[in-house]
């Protein structure tokens, strides 16, 4: 039988087991309360232990479930998928994108009253583990549905979800997701496209042009985000952004040709121009001058699977690589016997290990009861897995020389493939400033009050300060609760746990310092707040694998030894560059050279030029 009649045959196995259960929003994990935002408590030096101790699991059912899934898929892209022929092309071919579809991978998380596969975030992450082996392939896809199709499912009516969602998910149709313009980037809320609400209230006039949409050329459904003109409870008249659903077949629908990239060569990317466009006031996408927050709300929902996806190619990789280090030969050796190879295998290895165990911690929060609030840990896994991803191959083509150079073998193409993931859904610099400034702000309105007592000069308060610094200065015993009898981690890996509760405590105390140096300007410390994110995103990594390594010890995994470690490694690097990232946050640091960085790029941008002289000039 062929791997579209098995996939059939297991997704109708599903929709019988349980028509009930499964026909209004996805399969949830079997997890327990709401999530109280594990990641934002981290500002506090809180480490809340019931939002990811244990590491979630899947009922044996549920996995039964993913793995009818995994293998005809796995088949599929093995056997049939030609990604060298797709990447010299330009194009993924008519008959690869049919199988796709009739495999239901348009449809992977619309539910299935929609005709959808109505899968968790957890399966979807699985699958996008495969997906991610063509990364044309996985860039289509993601935009059709983590984005394209993405805000019917979390804003849409039921009559848009009725209307749009079955034709969405069986690939009859593809969405496509507008807001990137010429002229705004990361600065979503300058876009100049523009919704005119007719004068007979019943449809907008939608212009303006989009840039680098993916899927531009071949959908027919798009959510565009525009200025529309709005009135608010003051009576006063604003300019807000609307989301709207558009159709190609509304008219005044155009684009641009496909464009020449670096890399993801396959999947469509080109301008999308509205003229125009009549657009019924029934297609707005949620509340009209409520499209930032649909915008923000689309993105944020679908970061976190990056980081299965960049795992999944990355095991691949090193598959790849390894059969060549341990075959080739140089100075009578193998390449496998020298420790420099080696490091970088390990390299690879603990990479992969985290970012998957972070992307799959998060997707267990996400299906979790309550619609959690997982954006901050989405946009880590996203950072972390994204620059991870460029790093380990840029050392798995270090290994194989001049072969990964070569275009007849696929290293040089998963290079430039790789290099997007940095840009696209956030750049990796936007995030970080987001990841600060949101954990920030949490803090902030709960240590208002003492830092308030703090400025004022309240006796009690500061000479608590004083003693608590006192305290940590001579070397304080930090216990969260994660080690002991009682703690949440296995024995094998609780001198890391230790590590993570003094990294953890030290950066609440931090937290609190910067909150009284700066107030409400330190949103303009961009440097200050990219070193917050980076300790942010290491104590999530060190929080993910020690999850992961306790419960692989604790129902005895294959190769748990191997899992922990990876995870004391990572948490003894992790703990290191915490401290020194610490310190320079320090306002009298001898490590901090903010001030003659900024210096340096003053004067570099003034000039826009390379300003020094050339070695060999003299003076006259």
């Amino acid at each position: 039988m062929s791997c579209c009649g098995l996939l059939r045959r297991a997704v109708a196995a599903r929709s019988c087991r349980a028509p009930a259960a499964s026909a209004v929003s996805p399969r949830r994990l079997s997890t327990g309360r709401p999530s109280r935002a594990f990641a934002k408590e981290l500002f506090l030096g809180r480490i809340e232990k019931k939002e990811v101790f244990p590491f979630p699991e899947v009922t044996r059912d549920e996995l039964n479930e993913i793995n009818q899934f995994v293998g005809p898929i796995e088949k599929f892209f093995t056997e049939e998928v030609d990604s060298q022929k797709i990447d010299q092309e330009g194009k993924i071919p008519k008959e690869t994108l049919e199988k796709l579809k009739r495999l239901g991978l348009f449809g992977m998380q619309v539910p299935e009253e929609y005709g959808g596969l109505g899968l968790s975030n957890t399966m979807y992450a699985r699958l996008g583990e495969i997906v991610s082996l063509d990364g044309s392939i996985a860039v289509t896809l993601a935009a059709h549905q983590s984005i394209g199709l993405k805000g019917l499912i979390l804003a849409g009516t039921e009559e848009q979800k009725a209307k749009y969602l079955p034709k969405l998910a069986s690939g009859e149709h593809i969405a496509a997701f507008c807001l990137t313009e010429p002229a705004s980037g990361s600065d979503a809320a300058s876009i100049q496209a523009r919704a005119v609400l007719s004068e007979d209230k019943k449809y907008y006039l939608l212009s303006g042009s989009k840039v680098w949409i993916t899927n531009g050329g071949l959908a027919h459904i798009f959510t565009v985000f525009a200025k529309t003109t709005v009135v608010d409870s003051d009576s006063s008249v604003k300019d807000k952004i609307t989301a709207f659903i558009v159709e190609r077949d509304f008219g005044g629908v155009t684009n641009g040709k496909p464009e020449d990239k670096l890399g993801i060569c396959g999947s469509n990317t080109c301008e999308v121009h509205f003229e125009n466009t009549r657009v019924p006031v029934d297609n707005v996408l949620g509340e009209v001058g409520g499209g930032f927050k649909v915008a923000m709300n689309i993105l944020n929902s679908g970061r976190f699977s990056m980081g299965s996806a960049v795992a999944g190619m990355l095991k691949k990789l090193i598959e790849m690589t390894a059969e060549y280090a341990c075959t080739r030969k140089q100075f009578n050796r193998n390449l496998s016997e020298f420790g420099l190879i080696q490091e970088k295998f390990a390299l690879m290895a603990q990479k992969a290990y985290v970012m998957e165990s972070m992307a799959y911690l998060t997707a267990g929060m996400l299906d979790q009861p309550g619609f959690p609030d997982c954006s901050v840990e989405a946009a880590m896994v996203k950072v972390f897995s994204s620059e991870g991803a460029w790093q380990c191959v840029s050392e798995a083509l270090q290994i194989l020389g001049g072969t990964g150079y070569m275009k007849g073998y696929p290293y040089e193409r998963m290079l430039r493939d790789s290099r997007i993931l940095l840009i696209f859904e956030g750049t990796n610099e936007i995030l970080r400033m987001y990841i600060a400034l949101t954990g920030l702000q949490h803090a902030g309105r709960i240590l208002t009050a003492r830092i308030n007592e703090l400025k004022r000069g309240n006796v009690t308060t500061v000479l608590e300060t004083i003693g608590r610094r006192l305290r940590d200065s001579l070397g304080r015993t930090v216990d969260l609760g994660l080690t002991g009898k009682l703690g949440a981690v296995h024995p094998s890996v609780a001198d890391s746990a230790r590590k993570l509760e003094e990294n953890v405590y030290y950066f609440g105390r931090t937290v609190e310092t910067l909150l009284l140096r700066f107030g409400k300007t330190i949103v303009e410390e961009q440097m200050v707040l990219k070193r917050v994110a980076n300790i942010l995103i290491n104590l999530y990594g060190m929080t993910a694998v020690l999850s992961r390594a306790s419960r692989s010890m604790r129902v005895g995994l294959r190769n748990h030894d191997h899992e922990v470690l990876l995870a004391n490694i990572f948490c003894t690097e992790a703990y290191s560059q915490n401290l020194f990232t610490l310190s320079q946050l320090d306002k009298y640091s001898p490590e901090n050279l903010d001030e003659q960085i900024k210096k340096v790029s003053q004067q570099v941008l003034e000039r826009r030029a390379y300003i020094c002289a050339h070695p060999l000039d003299q003076t006259s």
